[in-house]
């Protein structure tokens, strides 16, 4: 049996319609620069997201008491293991950065 597909949260489609509606600028001009600072703010934006999610993540662990397989689970296509990185607030570029860190020790 197949899994019914989930149906994205209403901040998920509001976001989508966001984008939509750059898209929908008719005014060429207009719609870059629009997109432009959109996408020059994004760095911020992106950082408050991935540290509510850092924190709620800790919530799910430690007052709902969530085995890291649950949040894995709940987050959506990590491993458990990626799941307890996100609680530490570890982003993809701070892993390889750290691997490399480590891989420069060893080597001493």
């Amino acid at each position: 049996m197949t899994e019914e597909p989930k149906e994205a949260p209403e901040e998920v489609t509001k976001l989508r319609e966001a984008i939509a509606a750059f898209a929908a600028i008719e005014d060429d001009a207009e719609c870059t620069a629009a997109v432009s600072q959109a996408l020059r703010d994004w760095p911020d934006l992106g950082a408050e997201l991935r540290q509510l999610r850092e924190q709620r993540v800790n919530a799910l662990r430690r007052e709902e008491k969530r085995t890291w397989p649950e949040i894995a689970a709940i987050i959506g296509d990590v491993t458990p293991e990626r799941a307890q990185q996100i609680s530490k607030g570890l982003s993809g570029a701070q892993r390889k950065k750290n691997k490399r860190a480590a891989e420069g020790q060893s080597e001493k």
